[in-house]
């Protein structure tokens, strides 16, 4: 089991983290996360008071779309077409397990 699957598994799906958490957990400065947010690569991140709120589904976003410009170098857009993909696959897998 990765060390993802333990931080998922143990955080509900309601969960909001802030910009700091997210961005400590995929090991990246807040400015990139901020980044991908403005040019709207998050779109289930939000602004509250000032503060941004990220789903526990954008942390796996963030670390996937980490993960594909660190191991590809692909751009940010490219990266997070990926993870819009892997998203639907993951869904799609929970409907044919009946969840």
């Amino acid at each position: 089991m990765h060390d993802d699957e333990v931080l998922m598994g143990s955080l509900l799906d309601d969960t909001w983290l802030t910009l700091e958490q997210v961005a400590a957990a995929c090991a990246v400065e807040p400015q990139w996360l901020l980044r991908h947010i403005n040019e709207g690569l998050f779109p289930d991140a939000e602004s509250v008071a000032g503060v941004w709120r990220i789903s526990v589904v954008g942390l796996k976003r963030a670390r996937r779309m980490r993960q594909m410009e660190r191991d590809f170098d692909a751009v940010p857009e490219l990266a997070a077409l990926v993870a819009d993909l892997l998203e639907e696959l993951d869904r799609l897998r929970r409907l044919a397990n009946g969840r």
